[in-house]
């Protein structure tokens, strides 16, 4: 089976990097025909402007509001709103009770919704359960008749948490329009009524038996059936934390009697509540004891997606409403970012003319590497605008303007590898192939220190910073992508041209300027270093200083230091005969 040489594989590398381009191209422009996209990329708050929301706590009762409260709030809704996809956004506090909320763009409905609601979650079991209409004075219970309990409740589901006063509340409760107000902030250690407004039922609930802070994780998708296959009904997916874990498998094997007993008992069901509001009360089919649990019911993807965003991301303190709402300009405006550009192209400039007057028409192929680079980060800040709601602020183009540099480094190390090779007296073609995997290894080092760098420096920091680490890092995998897929196939490629191959004086590789002539000008012949030094040495007998000077210019390293240790090894001979010589003159003396 034949080989592939470098120069097809070169080109194959060279192809792949043009289907990746046009992959990538032919994405955005669906998105800008058919979505949402735009192929200028979505500018941040500080270059766009944006909305500006002031949350005012809803309290009760003069209720006062800690500063732990309002940073731990201030805390939460960061990362609701970051989740959502909406990136650089500031989150502040004013007179140190309300929170400002400034993002780019306008927020949906669903955005607005996730900010302000508090996901106040809960589990809890079913104790009874009914019609959501109130029931009509006529029908209600006379108090002779109302349930009284007859021992002190022994568990979460037991029946005899139901009082007098408890029941009540639960007949005079409408599930149906018009719906009776229920309680938000409610005794966990005490039962409630409540209503599920989807399916216009009204339950009286137990006293809370896991509550949202156990949940780890939440996640959204498609429901999976009983074999296996995907159906086509929405689901929220939950993970519990240790402590939840063991609570939820002891709750599950109590529901699980109750429906072995009777399929029909009420309290084999188990209430999920948010915000005071039954969002679903599924019975429990088995003993869940991995921690693993989903929810189920009329879900759409957008409504399941909005609960696991809220359950993910954690119960405010405290709840909110929107008290204003208004469009602000850019903090900064476009004659900052102007002026952001304009540095981008100062320094892009001078990476140009110092690449041309170091390495001539080499220079080209840093000049080429650094547009296909920046068309590769252009080209994934646009897609991840459209999909992702990324938005470019100037802390971003800061980071674009700093990878110009790093990217050239790259570069110039695998250049100044090349160099080193023609200098130790290599072809053309092997110092391509000897330099890429002595500078691969230094390009991998260099690259996997700016993505540690640009990693930490995102989750670590908050606002406009991880902008510009974001950026650092995006650039840092364009640049390995580019010389992996660019840069060392076009050299290979080049090598085999006469320009380069022949070392023109203008190509970068000229050997009068490296201080060498390279083997590849005699096509490969060798030539005995030892002739060469003897030849040299004749012809400064014959001629002045400066032949001389030009034949030992001539030689390449590697002959230079192989001549010179054969006349050191010819010298120590010599001088080992004339000293075995004086030795037998004297015995002859003798």
């Amino acid at each position: 089976m034949a080989r592939t040489g470098p120069t097809s594989t070169a080109r194959r590398t060279l192809l792949w990097l043009g289907i990746i381009f046009i992959a990538l191209a032919m994405l955005l422009g669906s998105g800008a025909i058919w979505g949402s996209a735009s192929w200028a990329p979505k500018l941040a708050l500080d270059l766009e402007g944006g909305t500006q929301m002031i949350l005012t706590p809803k309290v009760q009762g003069g209720q006062s509001i800690t500063d732990e409260q309002l940073n731990q709030a201030v805390s939460i809704i960061r990362q609701r709103v970051d989740g959502s996809g909406v990136s650089e956004s500031e989150i502040s506090t004013q007179s140190g009770r309300n929170v400002i909320v400034s993002m780019p763009g306008t927020p949906t409905a669903e955005t607005r919704e996730l900010i302000k609601a508090s996901a106040d979650m809960s589990f809890r079991p079913v104790i009874t359960a009914g019609p959501g209409a109130a029931t009509t004075p006529d029908k209600m219970l006379p108090d002779a008749q109302l349930p009284v309990p007859k021992a002190a409740p022994t568990n979460a589901s037991d029946e005899n948490w139901i009082d007098a006063a408890l029941y009540k509340t639960f007949e005079t409760t409408s599930c149906v329009p018009p719906v009776t107000e229920v309680p938000t902030n409610t005794d966990p250690a005490k039962p409630v009524v409540s209503c599920e407004l989807d399916s216009g039922t009204k339950y009286i609930l137990g006293p809370v038996e896991v509550p949202g802070k156990d949940i780890s994780d939440a996640t959204y998708g498609l429901q999976q059936g009983a074999q296996g296959a995907t159906t086509n009904q929405w689901s929220v997916n939950l993970k519990f934390n240790g402590e939840g874990a063991t609570k939820f498998r002891e709750v599950t094997s109590r529901l699980n009697g109750f429906l072995q007993a009777n399929p029909q008992d009420p309290r084999a069901q188990f209430a999920i509540v948010l915000d005071g509001r039954v969002i679903s009360a599924p019975v429990s089919q088995a003993v869940i004891a991995d921690g693993n649990s989903s929810i189920t019911g009329n879900f759409t993807e957008a409504s399941s997606k909005s609960l696991a965003d809220k359950l993910k991301f954690g119960a405010l303190p405290i709840s909110f409403d929107i008290q204003s709402e208004e469009q602000i300009s850019a903090t900064l405006g476009g004659q900052q970012l102007e002026m952001g550009l304009l540095a981008g192209v100062i320094g892009l400039l001078l990476v140009v003319v110092y690449s041309l007057f170091q390495y001539r028409a080499l220079g080209f192929v840093t000049i080429f590497s650094l547009v296909v680079a920046g068309a590769l980060t252009y080209l994934a800040i646009a897609i991840l605008g459209w999909t992702q709601n990324y938005r470019l602020s100037l802390a971003g183009v800061a980071g674009l303007i700093v990878a110009i540099g790093q990217t050239a480094d790259s570069f110039i190390v695998y250049f100044e590898r090349i160099r080193d090779e023609l200098r130790d007296g290599r072809g053309l073609v092997a110092a391509v192939e000897n330099g890429w995997r002595r500078a691969k290894r230094t390009v991998l080092a260099s690259k996997a220190v700016n993505l540690l760098a640009a990693v930490v420096l995102y989750f670590v920091a908050v606002g406009n910073v991880r902008g510009f680490a974001f950026t650092l890092g995006l650039t840092a995998i364009a640049d390995l992508i580019v010389v992996f897929m660019f840069t060392h196939p076009t050299l290979q490629l080049l090598a085999r041209t006469r320009f380069f191959g022949e070392g023109h004086h203008f190509s970068g590789l000229d050997p009068k300027r490296l201080g060498a002539v390279p083997l590849y000008r005699w096509a490969g012949r060798f030539r005995d270093p030892v002739q060469i030094s003897l030849g040299a040495r004749g012809a400064a007998k014959g001629k002045n200083s400066g032949a001389q000077a030009e034949a030992e210019r001539r030689q390449t390293i590697a002959e230079r230091r192989l001549a010179a240790r054969q006349e050191q090894m010819a010298g120590s001979r010599g001088a080992g005969s004339a000293s075995a010589g004086s030795q037998d003159a004297a015995k002859e003396n003798k």
